[in-house]
């Protein structure tokens, strides 16, 4: 079983987008790991493991508009199933 079962990738679109505030931030308020946060003021790509993928979603939807939203649950991953 694996500590953070959600890998979590998506991208943000906005203004005056900081790459190290995102990094800052996941860093003080969501438990996980992996985490990947590339970019430049106006899309951030973002990837991390989480066991709570809607917190993420949620934040990161306050930043900007987020699209190409991918949450696979890797435990599954690992067992061979589809999901």
């Amino acid at each position: 079983m694996l500590e953070f079962k959600y890998d979590t990738q998506l991208l943000i679109e906005g203004e005056n987008l900081d790459e190290d505030e995102i990094r800052d931030y996941f860093a003080e308020n969501f438990k996980g790991d992996c985490l990947l946060a590339v970019g430049d003021e106006e899309l951030i790509k973002i990837h991390f493991h989480t066991n709570e993928p809607w917190k993420v979603l949620e934040y990161c939807s306050t930043l900007g508009e987020i699209y190409d939203i991918v949450v696979e649950d890797m435990d599954r991953q690992a067992r061979g199933l589809k999901g």
